[in-house]
């Protein structure tokens, strides 16, 4: 009878599995000596992400007897919100999260996440803690992390000769066009608008120094505020932070008006019927929690991706032991 030869060992050294380790030993005193909470929350959840730009993993469970279909968490964030609601005061949480069919050189459907949340902390302010988090866990690769703040819109601008913000479709496609990028969205605005980015603009920043990008288009606000940039344009109060070319967070300031959220909720189910997706259910905890929240800034970094920088590995797995496709 013959055998099937199945590699059965991690795809990561045992050098990856020990910064790992070191890593999450230096975040957890990072919080503890700034009074934030170390918080724990479901991974499943009757409501999921509403983004079209997010897929879910759907799971079955019986409650009281009755199967019901619930989501895998793409983050923590709607049940955090929940706690800081009711008077949990600035948290974190070390967690997996989950998106379906996301896989390759920066992506593996299950991953690790850091998620914080500051009451009372404005976009400023938390740059400078995320700042001060770098040169902790990057301390052994960068003698000091100092980054620099760029504009969505500048860095389009600088790459693309094209403001974002005031593009016109037909622009945008003249610029796809020109880099070569020629595929046909049809009439997709944003969907040019990412496309132009992903593949332009994205792969150059971050390599002097480590980049906040910040004052996206209103389109992509997602659960974050809407503000006017220094040009009076509407923008949304969001950064994320790239390193190398890979985005490693992303900050908003967090919306907290449940009216807007759920209309941005619907616009974004609206959105997925039209295309076929599947209607995701609204969570009405979230929506019932946000009148008792206080402003806040809040961040997702993916600990998978700082492994990698902190390594100097090119591939998430690398700093994984198994990845999806042989877990």
């Amino acid at each position: 009878m013959s055998q099937v030869n199945i590699q059965y060992q991690p795809t990561c050294d045992l050098n990856a599995m020990k910064a790992r380790a070191k890593m999450y030993a230096q975040l957890r005193q990072f919080f503890a000596e700034r009074n934030v909470l170390e918080v724990e929350t479901p991974i499943l959840s009757q409501a999921g992400v509403t983004d079209v730009y997010l897929a879910s993993v759907q799971a079955h469970r019986h409650i009281q007897g009755k199967k019901q279909t619930h989501y895998l968490q793409t983050s923590p964030e709607f049940a955090m919100k929940r706690l800081l609601a009711s008077g949990s005061g600035p948290i974190y949480q070390i967690c997996k999260v989950f998106r379906d069919d996301e896989h390759g050189r920066k992506h593996n459907s299950e991953f690790t996440m850091l998620e914080w949340y500051r009451p009372d902390f404005n976009l400023k302010d938390l740059m400078f803690e995320v700042t001060d988090l770098l040169n902790v866990t990057l301390k052994e690769r960068f003698d000091a992390v100092r980054p620099t703040v760029l504009s969505y819109k500048h860095a389009f601008i600088d790459r693309l000769d094209l403001n974002p913000l005031q593009a016109t479709l037909q622009q945008l496609k003249d610029a796809a066009r020109r880099v070569g990028l020629n595929l046909d969205l049809g009439d997709d605005r944003l969907g040019y608008i990412d496309l132009l980015f992903s593949h332009m603009v994205e792969p150059s920043l971050g390599f002097d120094t480590p980049v906040f990008l910040t004052d996206f288009p209103p389109e992509l606000a997602s659960l974050a505020k809407t503000a006017l940039d220094e040009d009076g344009e509407l923008v949304a109060a969001r950064f994320e932070l790239y390193i190398d070319g890979l985005e490693l967070a992303n900050a908003y300031d967090e919306l907290i008006d449940a009216n807007v959220l759920r209309h941005r909720f619907e616009a974004d189910n609206a959105e997925r019927k039209k295309l076929a997706l599947h209607v995701m259910p609204i969570d009405e905890y979230l929506l019932a929690a946000l009148p008792n929240m206080t402003k806040c800034s809040g961040i997702a970094l993916g600990i998978d991706r700082l492994l990698m920088i902190a390594t100097e590995q090119m591939r998430l797995d690398q700093v994984i032991t198994f990845p999806a496709d042989v877990s």
